[in-house]
C-alpha cells in the first residue's frame, strides 16, 4: 500500500514538471491575480466563518451565566460562641497522690469563655433593594455578616430572619437598584436537564469578586434526606453540578437564568481542613420551599417551631412486627408517651403504629418526623394509626413548649 502511495505522489510530481517544462517552451510564466470582487467575497466569507465560531462558544449556558453572575455574592461571617473550658486538675480530684499538691495552689474551676469563629458562604441577591437568601448553617448564628458583591464592594448585612427546620436565612444590605435572580418554577424541574450552580467555594469569591460556576443536570428530584440535627431536607433537587464547601448558600439555575434549587449539602469522601470537596453528588432546596419560607421570615423574622408532641416514636423492626401481629414492618410504632400531653389529648397509646400523617404514607419513623420538624406551633397532624387491627384516624395538634 504504502509503494502504490509513492508511485501515485512520484507520478504527480512528473507530470507537474512536464508541465511546466510545455509551459516554458510555449510562453513566459505569468502571475495569476484576483479582481478587487473576488477579494471582497473571500473576506465576507472569512467574517462569517469568524462569527459561526464566536456564536458557536456562545451557548444558553453562557448566556445563563452572563445574566445571574452579577446578582451572585460571597459570604463572610463571624460567630461568637461561648465555650466552657475544663480545670485541667479535675482528673487528679480521686487521687490522693495528688490531694495535697492540688491542696496547696487556687483552683480556678471551669470557666466560661467567649470564642470568635469564622466563616463562608455564598448567597444571591432575590429583589432590587439588597434582600439576599443564604442557609441557615451559613449565616444563622451570625454577629456579624459581610457580604461582597460582584462590584467588589463590602456590605454589612442584616440577618432580617432564620429558620433551622428548613435551613433558610434572610439578609437584608443597604442600597438600591442591586441586580437580582429571576425566580423559576421548582415543581416544573426535568431531571436531565441543564443545572447551573453558582458561588464562593472555598472562598474563591474573595479573589477576584466573581462567582464559580459550575455546570451538570439535574440528576434527581424529590428526595428527602434523613433528618439532620432537626434540619428537614425534604424534596430535594439532586445535581451532579460540581459543589464544595463554600457553595452553601448559592443558586442552582436552569438554562433560562431562572433559580430552582438552593445548593446546601454535598455527600462527600473528600475532606481536608478547609472542608469537603464535590464527588457530583449535591443536593438543594427547592426554590418554591425556600420562596415560602422567605415569605414567612419577611413578615415574622422566625418561624415558631418550638413545639413538642409528648411521645417518640420508633421503627418495626420482624420481632416488634411479630409481637404485635403486624403484616410488614412498614410505619412508625409509638414507644412512649407523656402524660397530659398533646399526645394524650390526642388519644394515641404505645403500641399504635402510625401509618400516615397529612395523607403521607408513613414507612419508617423517619417518614414521620419528616412532617413533624417542618410543622409550626398550633398545627394540626392527621394520624392513620393501626392498634390491634383496627384502622383509627386521630388529630394532634402541636401545642407550645412548656
Amino acid at each position: 500500500m504504502r509503494l502504490f502511495q509513492i508511485a501515485i505522489i512520484t507520478a504527480m510530481i512528473m507530470g507537474g514538471l512536464s508541465s511546466c517544462s510545455a509551459q516554458n517552451r510555449d510562453s513566459s510564466p505569468e502571475l495569476q491575480t484576483i479582481s478587487a470582487s473576488e477579494a471582497d467575497s473571500l473576506k465576507g466569507n472569512l467574517d462569517r466563518a469568524n462569527e459561526s465560531i464566536d456564536r458557536s462558544r456562545r451557548t444558553a449556558i453562557t448566556d445563563a451565566v452572563a445574566r445571574v453572575a452579577p446578582a451572585i455574592v460571597g459570604i463572610n461571617v463571624t460567630e461568637v460562641r461561648e465555650v466552657r473550658g475544663v480545670d485541667p486538675w479535675s482528673a487528679f480530684e480521686s487521687d490522693p497522690f495528688f490531694q495535697e499538691f492540688m491542696d496547696m495552689f487556687p483552683r480556678r474551676g471551669s470557666r466560661t469563655y467567649r470564642q470568635e469563629l469564622h466563616g463562608l458562604g455564598s448567597g444571591f441577591i432575590v429583589s432590587p433593594d439588597g434582600y439576599i437568601i443564604t442557609n441557615d448553617h451559613v449565616a444563622g448564628q451570625a454577629t456579624k455578616v459581610v457580604v461582597t458583591t460582584t462590584d467588589g464592594k463590602e456590605h454589612e448585612a442584616t440577618v432580617i430572619g432564620t429558620d433551622r427546620a428548613s435551613d433558610v436565612a434572610l439578609l437584608k444590605i443597604d442600597g438600591e437598584n442591586f441586580p437580582y435572580l429571576s425566580i423559576g418554577n421548582s415543581d416544573d424541574v426535568l431531571v436531565g436537564e441543564w443545572a447551573i450552580a453558582l458561588g464562593n467555594p472555598f472562598g474563591l469569591f474573595d479573589i477576584n469578586a466573581k462567582p464559580t460556576v459550575t455546570v451538570g443536570v439535574v440528576s434527581n428530584t424529590n428526595v428527602n434526606l434523613r433528618p439532620q440535627e432537626d434540619r428537614v431536607y425534604v424534596g430535594m433537587i439532586q445535581t451532579d453540578a460540581a459543589i464544595s464547601s463554600g457553595n452553601s448558600g448559592g443558586p442552582l439555575v436552569n438554562a433560562l437564568g431562572e433559580v430552582i434549587g438552593m445548593n446546601t449539602v454535598i455527600y462527600s469522601t473528600a475532606q481536608s481542613y478547609r472542608g469537603a470537596g464535590s464527588i457530583g453528588i449535591g443536593f438543594s432546596v427547592p426554590i418554591k420551599r425556600v420562596m415560602e419560607i422567605v415569605d414567612e421570615l419577611k413578615t415574622n423574622g422566625k418561624i415558631d417551631r418550638d413545639f413538642w408532641i409528648g411521645m417518640n416514636v420508633g421503627s418495626i423492626d420482624n420481632s416488634i412486627a411479630k409481637y404485635l401481629k403486624l403484616e410488614s414492618t412498614e410505619g412508625a410504632v409509638i414507644v412512649e408517651v407523656a402524660p397530659r400531653s398533646p399526645a394524650t389529648i390526642a388519644e394515641l397509646e404505645v403500641g399504635d403504629v402510625i401509618t400516615e400523617v397529612n395523607g403521607a404514607k408513613v414507612r419508617t419513623h423517619e417518614d414521620f418526623y419528616f412532617v413533624v420538624y417542618d410543622a409550626r406551633v398550633g398545627d394540626t397532624l392527621s394520624l392513620k394509626v393501626l392498634r390491634k387491627g383496627e384502622v383509627l384516624e386521630k388529630k394532634l395538634t402541636l401545642t407550645k413548649r412548656r
